[in-house]
Formats: C-alpha cells, sequence, structure tokens
C-alpha cells in the first residue's frame, strides 16, 4: 500500500535516536537541516556524531523514559529485540516511530530527500525498493535548476506583498506569475524587475 507523505515542522522538536552507529549518524544526519533537537542515545557512538552539531548524545543504553516529549523516534540499533521494545513503546505512546531496515515495525519511513533550501521533496515506494527511491532522487536532482534556492527565498519575501496589494481572486495568478518570470530568467527578479511586474498586473 502507497504511504501518505507528510511534511512535518520540527523546528525545536525533539527527536529521539536509539543507536550511535553509521546508520544513526545516516538518520542524524538528514535530520539535523530541518533544526529539530536530536537526542542520541547508545552505549557508544561513531566518530561523526562528536562533529555534528545540535546533536546530544546519551552514552548508555536506552531507557524506556527517554522517548517522553519526542515528536519522533528512530530506532538504529544492530539489536532486533530492543529496535521491537521501542517500536512498541512508542505505539503505546502515540509517537511515530521509524525502525531501521523493519518496515512491519514503523509508523513512517524515512524518504528519499532532494532538499534545495526551503525546497523539500520526499520520495517513497513504500519500503518497495530504497534503491528505486534513490534513482527517483536522482532525476529530480537533476531537474532542479541551479539559483532554485534564491528564486524560492525571493518569492516568500514578495508573497505578503503581492497579497496585499491583490484581491483573493487575483492572487493565484499572480503568484504563479511573478514564479514563471522567475523561472524564464533563471534568477530572482531585482526590485526594478519586480516594480514592472507590480504595474503589469
Amino acid at each position: 500500500m502507497p504511504l501518505f507523505p507528510i511534511f512535518l515542522d520540527l523546528r525545536g522538536k525533539k527527536v529521539l535516536i536509539v543507536g550511535g552507529g553509521h546508520v544513526a549518524l545516516r538518520k542524524a544526519e538528514r535530520l539535523a537541516p530541518y533544526g529539530a533537537s536530536i537526542t542520541a542515545v547508545a552505549p557508544e557512538f561513531a566518530p561523526g556524531f562528536a562533529a555534528l552539531g545540535g546533536v546530544t548524545a546519551l552514552e548508555r543504553r536506552f531507557q524506556p523514559g527517554d522517548v517522553e516529549g519526542s515528536a519522533l523516534v528512530i530506532a538504529a540499533t544492530d539489536d532486533a529485540e530492543l529496535n521491537a521494545a521501542v517500536s512498541e513503546l512508542c505505539a503505546w505512546e502515540g509517537i511515530p516511530v521509524n525502525v531501521v531496515d523493519d518496515l512491519a515495525l514503523c509508523s513512517f519511513v524515512f524518504p528519499a530527500l532532494v532538499r534545495r533550501g526551503e525546497l523539500s521533496v520526499g520520495i517513497s515506494t513504500g519500503g518497495a525498493s530504497p534503491s528505486a527511491a534513490q534513482y527517483i532522487r536522482r532525476l529530480v536532482e537533476e531537474q532542479v535548476p541551479d539559483g532554485f534556492e534564491e528564486i524560492l527565498d525571493f518569492l516568500a519575501a514578495r508573497r505578503a506583498q503581492l497579497k496585499s496589494a491583490l484581491p483573493a481572486e487575483r492572487r493565484s495568478a499572480a503568484y504563479a506569475a511573478l514564479f514563471s518570470r522567475c523561472m524564464e530568467l533563471g534568477r530572482a527578479l531585482t526590485d526594478g524587475e519586480f516594480a514592472g511586474f507590480m504595474e503589469e498586473i
């Protein structure tokens, strides 16, 4: 069955990673840019954890109370019984959990990600083939033009101005036209170009 994609605001939210190996490190690296407050718990950690900012590493065994207050939990140990126990605990507490390499124990999965500034594209095959998801990710990356982050930043900065200048029924078309103008130029508009655009609409 296909999985429903959903995008979460993780800024300042607690994310718990149970495990300290290379797989756990990769999960932490993927989550860190989204502003989560990451706590990892494991008896020992891969060297990369020390260089990863924004991660609190607790060098000890997992305790059930560790999940309290978590927005997400990732079980990434090589101990199948521990991973299953973490999954069961999270199910009981109503906390979304991902268990690495065990889809049956997951309530969510990590997508293959394309990230460019504010753009995030998540790709999932429902666990059927991570290799296929990575293939699609590479195709998507090739289609995102250089400078797309700057265009998104520009559009976000000008959105309120367009909203205040136009009635509701004209906004959608104006947003689309402004985006098209940026894409035609391959960059954000200058102040003068934006002023001219506003006169046109």
